[in-house]
């Protein structure tokens, strides 16, 4: 796995948590919960492919 896409799922929820503390502090929870969500489907989309990945290459390895 890329180094690179561990960083960006660490700076994304660093992000996101401080963005939704600061709506949930002024009283906006339902956008702090749409943020979260957001955040998640992106790293989601992120990690998809890597599971992709890792799925084929057990099959290939399984079927010999």
């Amino acid at each position: 796995m890329d180094g690179n896409i561990l960083l960006k799922i660490a700076a994304v929820g660093i992000v996101i948590s401080l963005l939704a503390q600061v709506l949930k502090h002024s009283g906006r929870d339902e956008l702090a919960f749409l943020t979260q969500l957001l955040g998640l489907i992106i790293v989601i989309g992120w990690v998809v492919p890597y599971i992709r990945k890792l799925l084929t290459e057990f099959s290939r390895l399984l079927t010999f």
